[in-house]
């Protein structure tokens, strides 16, 4: 029998929910791997909802998990309902909604709250000792919840390759470790069990940030 493995989405595109091909990654390499795998999204209203031709916000409310549904084909559940006790592992894909819909990180930085549903999700994973992978800017969830974890963002100098590395800092600040990585490695926190990739944090191709999910999912089902 293939793991059972949780991805919580944060909407759908990338200025306000998670980012699409990273969430397509996740899921041909889980797909691959033979594991089976359940779909949750928070029932909430979005942050804001962007206009992804101009990048401007607009007037317009979406819900998470309704947006959310777009990606999982319509096969997705409350994430108030996820059971960690019933699944093997958890992965977060990225996208700016994990910093507007399951977190304030985006107005808040490292002073953010997190989503109760997404906090409850992640502790309940980590207590149980089972994986959680995350990427691009999903692992400030990790940062912000689990103290003194090991995390990578990418790099944490900024540059034209990597625009958001001062992501790198407020996790510091956080008291976690940061550890730089190119787009097609990973890092594992064996101690908590935790597996991050940077992903579009990084200006690659986006054949490189498909193989780094795929080592992500790879580690994460190892450890599962």
């Amino acid at each position: 029998m293939g793991k059972k493995v949780a991805v919580i989405l944060s909407g759908c595109g990338v200025y306000d929910g998670s980012e699409i091909h990273e969430c397509s990654a996740v899921l041909v390499h889980l797909s691959r791997a033979g594991a089976e795998v359940e779909l949750y999204a928070p029932n909430k209203e979005q942050m804001h909802v962007v206009d992804h031709v101009k990048g401007q916000p607009t007037q317009e409310k979406r819900n998470v998990l309704v947006e959310s549904a777009r990606i999982a084909r319509g096969n997705i559940k409350d994430l108030a309902n996820l059971k960690a006790s019933e699944l093997d592992a958890l992965i977060i894909p990225g996208g700016f909604g994990v910093a507007k819909n399951l977190s304030t990180w985006a107005v808040d930085g490292k002073d953010c709250t997190v989503t109760q549903a997404v906090e409850d999700a992640i502790k309940a994973f980590h207590t149980a000792k089972k994986p959680i992978g995350l990427c691009c800017i999903s692992p400030v969830l990790a940062a912000k919840i689990i103290p003194g974890c090991e995390l990578t963002v990418g790099h944490d100098s900024e540059c034209e390759k990597w625009p958001y590395a001062k992501t790198a800092d407020a996790m510091k600040e956080l008291g976690c470790k940061h550890v730089n990585k190119h787009v097609d490695e990973v890092h594992v926190d064996a101690k908590n069990k935790l597996v991050t990739t940077s992903a579009f944090m990084c200006n690659a191709p986006i054949h490189e940030i498909f193989d780094g999910i795929g080592k992500m999912v790879t580690d994460v089902l190892k450890l599962a």
